[in-house]
Protein backbone atom coordinates (compact mmCIF):
# COMPACT_ATOMS: atom_id res chain seq x y z
CA UNK A 1 0.00 0.00 0.00
CA UNK A 2 1.43 3.45 -1.07
CA UNK A 3 -0.73 6.01 0.34
CA UNK A 4 -3.23 5.72 2.99
CA UNK A 5 -5.56 9.73 4.03
CA UNK A 6 -6.26 10.12 7.41
CA UNK A 7 -9.70 12.28 7.68
CA UNK A 8 -11.80 12.69 10.78
CA UNK A 9 -14.76 11.05 11.21
CA UNK A 10 -18.16 12.81 10.87
CA UNK A 11 -19.94 9.88 12.53
CA UNK A 12 -22.07 8.64 9.77
CA UNK A 13 -24.05 5.55 9.74
CA UNK A 14 -21.43 4.71 6.94
CA UNK A 15 -18.57 5.60 8.52
CA UNK A 16 -19.72 3.83 11.95
CA UNK A 17 -20.60 0.58 9.55
CA UNK A 18 -17.00 1.21 8.88
CA UNK A 19 -15.39 0.99 11.93
CA UNK A 20 -17.27 -1.79 12.97
CA UNK A 21 -15.94 -3.70 9.92
CA UNK A 22 -12.33 -2.79 11.30
CA UNK A 23 -13.06 -4.02 14.76
CA UNK A 24 -14.79 -7.35 13.41
CA UNK A 25 -12.08 -7.67 11.40
CA UNK A 26 -9.61 -7.71 14.76
CA UNK A 27 -11.64 -10.77 17.14
CA UNK A 28 -7.97 -11.27 18.56
CA UNK A 29 -7.92 -7.73 20.05
CA UNK A 30 -11.15 -7.52 20.67
CA UNK A 31 -10.72 -10.45 22.96
CA UNK A 32 -7.39 -9.27 24.72
CA UNK A 33 -8.92 -5.97 24.91
CA UNK A 34 -11.79 -6.79 26.57
CA UNK A 35 -13.74 -4.43 25.10
CA UNK A 36 -16.01 -5.83 21.98
CA UNK A 37 -17.17 -8.90 22.08
CA UNK A 38 -15.92 -10.44 19.11
CA UNK A 39 -18.56 -12.13 17.94
CA UNK A 40 -21.42 -9.77 18.19
CA UNK A 41 -20.04 -6.10 17.81
CA UNK A 42 -22.99 -3.38 18.68
CA UNK A 43 -22.51 -0.28 16.24
CA UNK A 44 -24.45 1.63 18.98
CA UNK A 45 -21.52 0.91 21.19
CA UNK A 46 -18.96 1.54 18.66
CA UNK A 47 -20.60 5.00 17.96
CA UNK A 48 -20.80 5.89 21.79
CA UNK A 49 -17.34 4.81 22.61
CA UNK A 50 -15.28 7.00 19.61
CA UNK A 51 -17.75 9.70 20.13
CA UNK A 52 -16.44 9.88 23.65
CA UNK A 53 -12.81 9.89 22.32
CA UNK A 54 -13.50 12.28 19.93
CA UNK A 55 -15.43 14.33 22.39
CA UNK A 56 -12.44 15.00 25.01
CA UNK A 57 -10.39 17.77 24.94
CA UNK A 58 -7.94 17.55 22.60
CA UNK A 59 -9.57 14.41 21.24
CA UNK A 60 -9.94 13.15 17.48
CA UNK A 61 -11.13 9.74 15.91
CA UNK A 62 -9.57 9.49 12.09
CA UNK A 63 -10.30 6.83 9.33
CA UNK A 64 -7.71 5.58 7.33
CA UNK A 65 -8.57 5.24 3.68
CA UNK A 66 -6.81 3.63 0.96
CA UNK A 67 -6.34 5.38 -2.72
CA UNK A 68 -9.63 3.36 -3.63
CA UNK A 69 -11.50 5.08 -0.59
CA UNK A 70 -11.63 2.04 1.52
CA UNK A 71 -11.32 2.09 5.26
CA UNK A 72 -8.59 0.49 6.28
CA UNK A 73 -7.74 1.71 9.69
CA UNK A 74 -8.70 3.94 12.54
CA UNK A 75 -6.87 6.35 14.70
CA UNK A 76 -8.06 7.76 18.25
CA UNK A 77 -5.39 10.61 19.35
CA UNK A 78 -5.20 12.75 22.10
CA UNK A 79 -3.44 16.02 21.31
CA UNK A 80 -2.45 16.57 24.98
CA UNK A 81 -2.49 14.21 27.97
CA UNK A 82 -3.47 15.68 31.53
CA UNK A 83 -0.86 14.46 33.11
CA UNK A 84 2.36 14.60 31.08
CA UNK A 85 1.35 17.24 28.69
CA UNK A 86 2.41 14.69 25.71
CA UNK A 87 0.35 13.86 22.97
CA UNK A 88 -0.76 10.12 22.49
CA UNK A 89 -2.18 7.62 20.07
CA UNK A 90 -5.58 5.90 22.20
CA UNK A 91 -5.73 3.33 19.42
CA UNK A 92 -4.36 2.66 15.78
CA UNK A 93 -5.63 -0.31 14.73
CA UNK A 94 -5.98 -1.79 10.82
CA UNK A 95 -8.41 -3.79 9.47
CA UNK A 96 -7.31 -7.39 9.36
CA UNK A 97 -7.27 -8.22 6.33
CA UNK A 98 -4.58 -5.50 5.66
CA UNK A 99 -1.97 -6.59 8.11
CA UNK A 100 1.31 -7.31 7.23
CA UNK A 101 1.06 -4.97 4.32
CA UNK A 102 3.07 -1.73 5.69
CA UNK A 103 -0.56 -0.02 6.31
CA UNK A 104 0.34 0.03 10.10
CA UNK A 105 3.63 1.57 9.60
CA UNK A 106 2.09 4.02 7.22
CA UNK A 107 -0.77 5.07 9.74
CA UNK A 108 1.84 5.77 12.19
CA UNK A 109 4.04 7.69 10.48
CA UNK A 110 1.25 9.72 9.25
CA UNK A 111 0.72 10.55 12.78
CA UNK A 112 4.31 11.03 14.12
CA UNK A 113 4.57 13.57 11.12
CA UNK A 114 1.45 15.54 12.33
CA UNK A 115 3.02 15.79 15.63
CA UNK A 116 6.27 16.62 14.38
CA UNK A 117 4.74 18.87 12.46
CA UNK A 118 2.92 20.85 15.39
CA UNK A 119 6.41 20.95 16.92
CA UNK A 120 5.63 17.92 19.25
CA UNK A 121 9.11 16.49 20.62
CA UNK A 122 7.32 12.97 21.68
CA UNK A 123 4.47 10.77 21.61
CA UNK A 124 2.91 7.80 23.14
CA UNK A 125 0.77 5.12 23.82
CA UNK A 126 0.06 2.59 26.00
CA UNK A 127 0.56 -1.21 24.53
CA UNK A 128 -1.74 -3.88 27.07
CA UNK A 129 0.69 -5.79 28.33
CA UNK A 130 -1.82 -9.38 27.09
CA UNK A 131 -0.56 -8.21 22.95
CA UNK A 132 3.10 -9.27 22.77
CA UNK A 133 2.30 -8.41 18.95
CA UNK A 134 1.70 -5.10 19.38
CA UNK A 135 4.49 -4.57 21.76
CA UNK A 136 7.00 -5.72 18.90
CA UNK A 137 5.28 -3.90 15.76
CA UNK A 138 6.11 -0.56 18.00
CA UNK A 139 9.28 -1.58 19.24
CA UNK A 140 10.79 -2.24 15.53
CA UNK A 141 9.23 1.18 14.89
CA UNK A 142 11.73 2.61 17.24
CA UNK A 143 9.28 2.93 20.34
CA UNK A 144 10.66 2.46 23.91
CA UNK A 145 9.25 1.35 26.77
CA UNK A 146 8.96 4.13 29.50
CA UNK A 147 6.98 2.52 32.28
CA UNK A 148 4.47 -0.32 32.73
CA UNK A 149 0.97 0.93 34.51
CA UNK A 150 -2.71 -0.13 34.15
CA UNK A 151 -4.64 1.90 32.06
CA UNK A 152 -7.12 4.33 33.31
CA UNK A 153 -10.49 3.12 31.61
CA UNK A 154 -10.41 -0.43 32.60
CA UNK A 155 -7.78 -0.86 34.49
CA UNK A 156 -5.77 -3.03 32.28
CA UNK A 157 -1.77 -3.93 32.17
CA UNK A 158 -0.21 -2.17 29.91
CA UNK A 159 3.61 -1.06 28.16
CA UNK A 160 3.78 2.84 28.17
CA UNK A 161 5.73 3.51 25.32
CA UNK A 162 7.83 6.79 24.00
CA UNK A 163 8.68 7.95 20.71
CA UNK A 164 10.94 11.13 20.14
CA UNK A 165 9.95 13.22 17.43
CA UNK A 166 12.27 15.78 16.94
Amino acid sequence: MATATLTPMGFTADEIAEAVGIYASNPEYCRGSGEYDPGHIVPGRVEADLREEAGSEGGHVLLARDAGGRAVGLVCLLDRHPKDGYPWIGLLIVHGDQRRRGVGRLLVAAVEERFRGQGKDGLRIAVLENNPSAFAFWTSLGWREIDRRRDLQLGRPCVVMHKPLL
